[in-house]
């Protein structure tokens, strides 16, 4: 049993990182890929494409899974995905390469969330910190990896095998699911909710791109169209995201949580690498050690949760897991330009480990809570939550440091174009200016936390001892 376990584990682990990898991997690419296919003013669509179908899907599949089984919806999953990579490594355009993206997104919403319903089934509770540590490390690795590997493969080879080299990859991770992977599901005619799908679609794309665009309407036609969805859900045969979740004090806690984790996520990730370069004056490798620290610390702590959720719960590990957040926000936010690089990678590290804590506790809380019947819903609800409350952080992050670069700079000066005017005259104005947006960023980020006390204090306080709702 170990040995099979061992096995389905690395099929698991390689999934997570194709899926992981992608998110990040086409950054670095855009000289090469615009050099070819033109559009550049289409690029941004490329990398958004991509998150948001990721986004749609991940509650579908979760839903799906519980319906047909795991390994049906995992192998699809990733049908989908290795199908979108194949595309994508053919495009002859920008639109073609966008639509292959999209498809990617769609095949990746199933790797992100049934990864961990499997996990979650093959392992009990107490060792469930463990194999969540490995995909968090294999994740956070994985995201961290793709940016240099894009530039890379762009630079000595093509950013055709930014996609082509998925291929390969995925196939042995398949057929690992293929061989080893075996459950029992009792067959049942379903009724699947198509309007239900199409409203929570249609309401997070809206949204999302409001966010993306600073626009006020798609925001409220988005936020209508998920209200009307919420409806729906009371009244539909087979919900997509069932009433009773909501009803739930842990399920409830554990989405919010796990939305707050995509929030707080954003602010080291994308500004980080920025301050260490534009203000601390490092390079582009040693601006990302500074991140990479952060996913050393993620994983050790989860990997250490278990001993803490069983002894005191899911709510108080998660709590010290936000005090560790809110303790790296006071330190980021007391980052000067004269602070040493090491200061910036300690902090990173206490972030790290706090989010770890977090996310293996929202998870598995929420998965703790039900049986094998509802798992898959369950962790797609969490997951989906965690991706939108990333693009929520994003566009508020953003907003917030644009707003501190145009109060120094004047005019409508972003985060990208200040970092741009760095070697210009003015430097050191930029500079400043930089310094202060970046701060202002970490000050929200505080707030954040906050809010992810709130919504964990929503969680009812009872240690865990091995045994499952």
């Amino acid at each position: 049993m170990a040995a099979r376990r061992s096995v389905i584990a690395a099929g698991l682990m390689a999934s997570m990182a194709l899926a992981a990898i992608d998110g990040t991997i086409v950054a670095t690419a855009v000289p090469a890929i615009v050099r070819d296919l033109g559009s550049f003013s289409l690029f941004p669509w490329v990398i958004a494409a991509y998150m948001l179908t990721q986004a749609v899907s991940t509650p579908v599949y979760g839903k799906l899974a519980d319906l047909f089984g795991r390994r049906p919806m995992l192998l699809t999953g990733m049908t989908i995905f290795l199908v979108g990579s194949l595309l994508g490594g053919l495009a002859w355009s920008m639109p073609a390469l966008i639509v292959a993206r999209a498809i990617q997104g769609v095949g990746a919403g199933a790797i992100q969330s049934i990864v961990q319903v499997i996990a979650g089934d093959l392992y009990p509770l107490e060792e469930r910190g463990k194999i969540s540590g490995l995909l968090s490390s294999v994740w956070g690795v994985s995201a961290l990896v793709g940016p240099a590997l894009g530039g890379v493969l762009s630079e000595l080879v093509s950013w055709r095998w930014i996609f082509l080299l998925n291929l390969p990859v995925g196939a042995a991770a398949v057929t690992l699911i293929v061989v080893w992977l075996r459950e029992s599901v009792e067959r049942r005619r379903p009724r699947l909710d198509l309007l239900g799908t199409l409203l929570l679609t249609g309401g997070v794309i809206a949204v999302m791109l409001g966010l993306q665009a600073a626009s006020p309407w798609p925001v409220a036609l988005g936020v209508l169209t998920l209200v009307a969805f919420g409806w729906w859900e009371t009244r539909a045969a087979e919900p997509l995201l069932p009433p009773w979740m909501w009803r739930d004090r842990v399920l409830l806690g554990s989405f919010l949580g796990s939305a707050v984790v995509g929030m707080v996520l954003v602010g080291p990730t994308v500004y980080l690498p920025t301050y260490a370069q534009g203000v601390l004056g490092a390079g582009a490798v040693l601006a990302g050690f500074a991140l990479a620290v952060q996913s050393i610390g993620w994983p050790i702590m989860v990997s250490f949760s278990a001993r803490l959720y069983l002894k005191y719960g899911f709510r108080d590990t998660a709590l010290i897991g936000l005090a560790l957040i809110g303790v790296s926000a006071v330190l980021f936010a007391l980052m000067t330009p004269e602070s040493p690089l090491l200061y910036a990678g300690v902090c990173a590290f206490v972030n790290g480990c706090g989010l770890g804590l977090v996310s293996v506790s929202m998870l598995v809380g929420a998965q703790a809570r039900v049986g094998w019947e509802r798992r898959g819903v369950v962790t797609g609800g969490v997951v989906f939550f965690r991706i939108a409350g990333g693009a929520l952080g994003t566009a508020i992050l953003a907003a917030v440091a644009n707003a501190s670069l145009a109060s120094s700079l004047g005019g409508g000066a972003s985060v990208d174009e200040a970092a741009r005017a760095l070697d210009g005259p003015g430097a050191q104005a930029v500079r400043e200016a930089l310094a202060g947006a970046v701060h202002h960023v970490f000050l929200v980020m505080g707030g954040m936390v906050v809010l992810g006390v709130l919504a964990v204090l929503i969680l009812p306080r009872v240690p865990q001892h091995g045994t499952e709702g």
